[in-house]
């Protein structure tokens, strides 16, 4: 990147189902500010791209003063056409199908636009300013374990994309045939079997059958139940959430001994508000990962083709940037394009 005599700003944009989050970023001090809004599905796409580009437009009159705006950067759900920027049958923004995503934001704001899928701004974030920066390694796949299963993956510092930006969409592999629907149309995706939407779901099954007496009991009421108290009941001994949560490890060990076995990559991150029970998921995960991966049982750190590996061997790690790393992925972004070119604006109506 050319030296600048100006500070750097970028503008992150970080696109949900359910809420979306706008950040002012510089590199020296990180986040500066952040605006947090419900992603406003009713209204449409056009809505909730004015409510984004809103956001942008404000954080960046607050904080641009004698600084050089070098890109603002989206993370969005997928799947996600590259770099035309527009949407596919994404599950979790219904109405959007073939949305052009990036040619409406380009409508509305100057200054570069950089459009990723949300699971590859949260990579590039752990790559970057996480895990990736503590271990060394130059080559990570990561899990986003939230209303779905996203997945990035970087290969040699760079993003991968695959043929039309669609690549890393592990949360569609097949891993039970006969499994629970998943909103992409199939039955048994990683999807429907480990995403936050999949652990409530079993959970309301196993209540509905009458297995699960304990979890009913916190329904009472008609009070929703939460991921929270899922977890809450697994740690106090309730056997039907200690069974969820083990099946949930099950499954994302299957989609992991997979991408391990494929790729062999030092480095695979486990992300999204499911991560945050990593003690619940992760014995029955690594339990699967070393009975059908002969590559992890061979790399795993101590084993005995791990020394030559960067970072020590074949690491599976909850992440460390938590909630944040689809966010401030989303700011980095445009600071990681190769051949960036600087530009000021965003002011546009």
């Amino acid at each position: 990147m050319t030296p600048q005599t100006e500070p750097l700003l970028t503008m992150g944009v970080d696109l949900g189902g359910t809420s979306l989050r706008v950040a002012a970023y510089t590199p020296e001090d990180g986040i500066l500010d952040s605006v947090a809004l419900p992603t406003r599905l009713e209204a449409g796409p056009h809505a909730v791209v004015e409510d984004m580009c809103s956001a942008v437009r404000e954080l960046h009159e607050r904080y641009s003063d004698g600084r050089t705006l070098a890109g603002i950067g989206v993370g969005s759900p997928g799947p996600l056409e590259l770099p035309a920027g527009r949407l596919h049958h994404p599950p979790n923004l219904p109405g959007w199908d073939g949305f052009h995503l990036l040619a409406e934001m380009e409508k509305r704001l100057d200054g570069p636009i950089a459009i990723e899928s949300d699971a590859n701004a949260a990579a590039l974030a752990e790559f970057a300013l996480g895990l990736g920066r503590l271990l060394c390694v130059d080559s990570l796949c990561m899990l986003t374990l939230g209303t779905g299963v996203g997945n990035g993956i970087i290969l040699d510092g760079r993003l991968w994309h695959g043929a039309a930006g669609m690549g890393g969409e592990a949360g569609h592999v097949t891993i039970f045939p006969q499994g629970p629907l998943c909103g992409c149309g199939n039955t048994g995706c990683l999807e429907a079997c480990a995403s936050a939407t999949a652990l409530m779901n079993a959970a309301e099954r196993l209540i509905a059958s009458g297995k699960a007496p304990g979890l009913a009991a916190l329904k009472r009421d008609g009070v929703s139940l939460t991921a929270l108290d899922l977890a809450e009941a697994a740690r106090h001994g309730d056997k039907a959430a200690q069974a969820i949560y083990a099946d949930t490890g099950r499954s994302l060990g299957i989609g992991l001994a997979g991408l391990i076995n494929i790729f062999n990559l030092p480095l695979y991150v486990i992300g999204g508000g499911v991560a945050n029970s990593w003690d619940l998921l992760s014995p029955a995960m690594f339990e699967e990962l070393e009975r059908r991966s002969y590559v992890y049982s061979l790399t795993a750190p101590g084993r005995a083709a791990a020394g030559g590996m960067p970072g020590g061997g074949t690491r599976v790690m909850p992440a460390k940037l938590g909630a944040e790393a689809g966010l401030l992925g989303a700011c980095i972004l445009p600071l990681h394009l190769p051949n960036h070119k600087l530009a000021g604006g965003v002011a546009k109506a």
